[in-house]
């Protein structure tokens, strides 16, 4: 019947992972920080942000957000939209070039399968044969639909490369605004050039364009607004007009030809005569950076915002904001990632702070509504023993957070020998060890001991990792090689004296052998067993990338690498899987961390894109639902050592004095012993497994679990044997 009891409880828990593997293998979750590009495509608005492509129902409102998880979008940053005769939707990305969508398939063209010069795409426009004229940071291309033609400074007489802006005049000619450039003219055969030399041109900075009924150009500058009607020249500015700000990044005009004018400080209404200025003191404008406007059939101005993401619409009198986003991220560049006992996501922004997210909600926590200290780049993340949350700054110290106060360490008011916090360690004993960018600290809660090359076996000052293995030695990664300390001694492995491909060492983790897995600035990942070296690179595997910043290990011992320009790869000891932006909803190459949750998702921060979460067979998110309850109260803590050879102690502890069961099995769900059941009392506790079955025999290398229950509540760990 023991047997029998586990063994149903692992068919469910099959059952439900063959229940979710309908669900996506990627999820994106991305701060649109900008709303670049507006269409209107029929009953449709398209709308480009930095977190994807959005479709919006004109008349019902509901939207559909394409990103890289979920499509064939090549880049979650749309930089332009325009639409064809037969309806496709064409899209510039920033870094994944230009994509064709019909609404059922994707046509991705860029540099390694089109005749696109770059994959940095800034503008589309389509003149009257159905040619596609694209702005890039190599020049502008046209597409006829089979051949490719690039026009840049080489072979054009362009003055520079880098397209802002396109825009198609009655005639066919095209008006091409460059940056640092000025304007071009181009009619299919000639090319004319205006700047501030040889024009009326304010400024060659030429970011914006539009034509009105007239033919009359439009130009939007860093330096106001001007007007060519193709003799004369009249700029309007700041100083001698109504706008707002000089920076003009967007111009549409309306049917009853009044410019709609974009800029840094809000949106102005030019009839010729009259402007009106529209900000957020003033209207419903949500901000007040407006880098897109689009107008509808109906006349309805469509407006983006920057730095906020906003999509406004503006029918004359009434304002509507539209959410663009998918989530409450506040930050794309994810530095550090760490998950708590109810499965909490918390998450270490570079520029807005500390992200907590649960599966629904999201919140932010920075230096105005928490006691997170200014300039709090967060770089580090753990949660202890305690579910205490330990957040390491770039250059503001160590702070802790126990959900309700915060407390921050820093050169100034303790030991703290550096307020830069690389990396976070904690031992068996609830000691946090801390690396900075000068030395080693040992924290107990009460005391600081602080390594350094002056007074210890490290090498080097500047650490920038730590793992911690299951005899509680401490690994150490330097700028100079790998360091182990057992408390007493200190060994420094480097390219002199090992195999150690390089001597920075950015990255450690310990797999379920015990082997020390490290990542190297330009060199690879290593697994050093104690005795042996093994380096995997670019060159003898198909790791993608040898700078290797982050490394997680799941529970089938897989080894899942962040690179910096590669993706993420996974190596389960034989094969190699890659993820990159090219064959998966990664949304950006550069894997900066990866925290694997109790769902087998892995939880990527990546340095430009936000957030990312893959499961192989779908990711599950609503893990409540599946799992055990949760004791509220009941802790299993942990066990120590973990690997261990001959003897390991079970920490947890009860809310009350109730019946507790330990029970453990084996990886096929046999119960191998059941070290105790009775009634134990409230507080904390430690049971002790010497390895051996009910029957006496000594358990075997391998991965066994814990089964606590009480009341009703159940938790389970990991842990593993290895003489």
């Amino acid at each position: 019947m023991k047997l029998v009891y586990l063994t149903a409880f692992l068919v469910l828990l099959i059952f439900i992972s063959n229940v979710k593997s309908q669900n996506p293998e990627w999820i994106n979750y991305t701060n649109v920080y900008f709303v670049r590009t507006i269409l209107e495509n029929g009953n449709f608005m398209w709308v480009g942000t930095s977190g994807g492509l959005m479709k919006i129902d004109k008349e019902k409102g509901n939207s559909t957000l394409y990103n890289r998880a979920n499509s064939g979008l090549p880049d979650n940053s749309v930089s332009s939209i325009a639409s064809d005769e037969s309806g496709n939707i064409w899209i510039g990305t920033y870094r994944g070039g230009l994509a064709k969508f019909d609404e059922m398939k994707w046509i991705i063209y860029d540099i390694t399968n089109s005749g696109l010069p770059e994959n940095s795409v800034m503008k589309i426009a389509i003149d009257g044969s159905g040619n596609k004229w694209i702005g890039t940071h190599s020049g502008l291309t046209k597409f006829d639909g089979t051949n490719w033609t690039t026009y840049n400074k080489l072979n054009s007489g362009l003055p520079v490369n880098l397209v802002m802006s396109i825009a198609i005049d009655g005639s066919g000619n095209k008006w091409i605004g460059m940056l640092n450039g000025g304007l071009a003219k181009f009619d299919d055969t000639n090319w004319i050039f205006y700047n501030t030399l040889n024009s009326g041109l304010p400024d060659i900075y030429v970011q914006s364009l539009a034509i009105d009924d007239s033919n009359n150009i439009w130009i939007g500058t860093g330096s106001g607004l001007t007007k060519f009607d193709g003799m004369n020249w009249i700029t309007y500015n700041k100083t001698n007009s109504g706008l707002p700000d000089n920076d003009i990044n967007a111009i549409a005009i309306d049917e009853n030809d009044n410019k709609w004018i974009g800029t840094d400080w809000g949106l102005a209404k030019f009839d010729s005569t009259n402007w009106i200025t529209y900000q957020t003191t003033n209207s419903g404008l949500p901000g007040n950076n407006i880098w897109s406007i689009a107008i509808d059939d109906n006349g309805n101005k469509w407006i983006g915002t920057y730095s906020d993401g906003s999509l406004a619409k503006f029918n004359g009198v009434y304002w509507s904001n539209y959410n663009t986003k998918n989530s409450g991220l506040s930050d794309n560049h994810i530095f550090s990632i760490t998950i708590d006992r109810k499965s909490i996501k918390w998450i270490g922004a570079l520029d807005s702070g500390l992200i907590k997210f649960e599966g629904k909600n999201w919140r932010t926590y920075n230096k105005n509504n928490s006691g997170l200290p200014p300039y709090s780049s967060i770089i580090s993340l753990l949660v202890d023993g305690a579910d205490n949350i330990w957040i390491g700054t770039s250059i503001s110290g160590l702070v802790k957070f126990d959900r309700t106060n915060w407390i921050t360490y820093n050169e100034t008011n303790s030991s703290l020998p550096n307020d830069q916090i690389n990396a976070i360690a904690i031992d068996e004993n609830d000691n946090m060890w801390i690396g900075t960018g000068n030395g080693l600290t040992k924290f107990d809660g009460s005391n600081w001991t602080t390594f350094e090359s002056s007074n210890s076996g490290l090498p080097s000052n500047y650490i920038e990792s730590i793992a911690v293995d299951g005899y509680g030695n401490k690994w150490i990664g330097s700028d100079s090689g790998l360091t182990k300390f057992d408390g007493m001694n200190w060994i420094t492995y480097n390219t002199s004296n090992s195999g150690l491909p390089s001597n920075l060492v950015l990255s450690t983790a310990i797999d379920g052998a015990n082997n020390i897995w490290i990542g190297t600035f330009r060199e690879g990942i290593t697994k050093f067993d104690g005795t042996n070296w093994n380096t995997y690179n670019s060159s003898n595997s198909k790791l993608p990338d040898n700078y290797v910043q982050s490394i997680a290990i799941d529970d089938n011992d897989n080894k899942w690498i962040g690179t910096e320009e590669g993706g993420l790869a996974k190596f389960d000891g034989t094969n190699w899987k890659i993820y990159n932006t090219t064959n998966s909803g990664l949304p950006d190459n550069n894997v900066k961390s990866i925290t694997i949750d109790s769902s087998n998702n892995k939880w990527i921060g990546t340095v430009d894109d936000g957030l990312a979460v893959f499961r192989e067979g779908g990711v599950i998110l609503d893990v409540e639902s599946e799992q055990e309850p949760v004791a509220k109260g009941l802790t299993f803590s942990k066990n120590f050592p973990n690997p261990f050879q001959y003897m390991t102690n079970i920490e947890y502890s009860l809310p009350k004095t109730g019946k507790v069961t330990i029970k453990i099995y084996d990886m096929q769900g046999q119960l191998l012993r059941e070290l105790y059941s009775g009634i134990i009392d409230s507080g904390k506790h430690t049971a002790t497994w010497d390895g051996r079955t009910d029957a006496g025999n000594e358990a075997p290398n391998g991965v066994y679990f814990c089964r606590i229950s009480s009341d009703g509540f159940v938790e389970i760990k990991k842990m593993i044997i290895n003489k």
